[in-house]
C-alpha cells in the first residue's frame, strides 16, 4: 500500500446522519486531509459543488430527499457548471450486489461499504488515485468507464444478453468447455 501525502485534497462529505459524517471527518483527518466540507444532503451538495473545486465527494446511497444515485446522476449531468469528473465515492450500509451496481451505473468512481474504517477508506482514496478509470460520454451516461476487467469473450459478440455477475458460475461454465 502507497504512502501518499493526502493533505492537498479537497473532500466533501455527503450524508444526513451527523454522527456519520463526524466519523468519516475524523477518518480523513488521521490521513492527513485538512479541506473537509460537510452537506446534510444532496441540494446542499450541489450548492457547495458549485462554489468550490472538490477533488473527491463522499456521499451516503440513502438519504432524504435526494438519495445518493440522484446526487450522483446531477453531478456526472453537470448541473450549473459542477465538474462532472468529480471522484466520487458511495458509501452505503447496503452493500448487495444490486446496490453496487445501481452506483456504479450511476457513475460512481468507488464503493465503500458500512461500518468504514480508515483502513478502507485509505485503500478507496488509493484506488481512486492509482487506477483511474477512463471517462465514458455516451448518450445516456456520463462517468467512469464501468468495466474493471476484460471480459473473455469467444465467437461473437454477446452484448444483446444480461451479463451474469456471479463470477463462480462463469468460471465454472468457462472449465466446462
Amino acid at each position: 500500500m502507497a504512502d501518499y501525502d493526502l493533505s492537498n485534497l479537497s473532500v466533501l462529505i455527503v450524508d444526513d446522519y451527523q454522527p456519520m459524517r463526524l466519523i468519516l471527518k475524523n477518518v480523513l483527518h488521521a490521513l492527513g486531509i485538512k479541506t473537509i466540507a460537510e452537506a446534510p444532503g444532496g441540494l446542499e451538495a450541489l450548492t457547495i459543488l458549485k462554489s468550490s473545486n472538490v477533488d473527491i465527494v463522499f456521499a451516503d446511497n440513502l438519504m432524504e430527499p435526494m438519495n445518493g444515485i440522484e446526487l450522483v446522476e446531477r453531478i456526472r449531468a453537470g448541473e450549473d457548471n459542477i465538474d462532472p469528473f468529480t471522484s466520487i465515492i458511495m458509501v452505503s450500509g447496503y452493500s448487495d450486489l444490486a446496490q453496487i451496481i445501481k452506483a456504479r451505473d450511476a457513475g460512481i468512481n468507488e464503493f465503500l461499504a458500512k461500518p468504514i474504517s480508515a483502513k478502507m477508506v485509505y485503500l478507496r482514496i488509493c484506488s481512486v488515485i492509482e487506477h483511474p478509470r477512463s471517462f465514458i460520454k455516451a448518450e445516456t451516461f456520463l462517468g467512469p468507464d464501468r468495466r474493471r476487467r476484460e471480459a473473455m469473450i469467444d465467437g461473437e459478440e454477446r452484448r444483446d444478453g444480461e451479463y451474469d455477475y456471479d463470477e463462480q458460475k462463469r468460471t465454472k461454465e468457462r472449465t466446462k468447455e
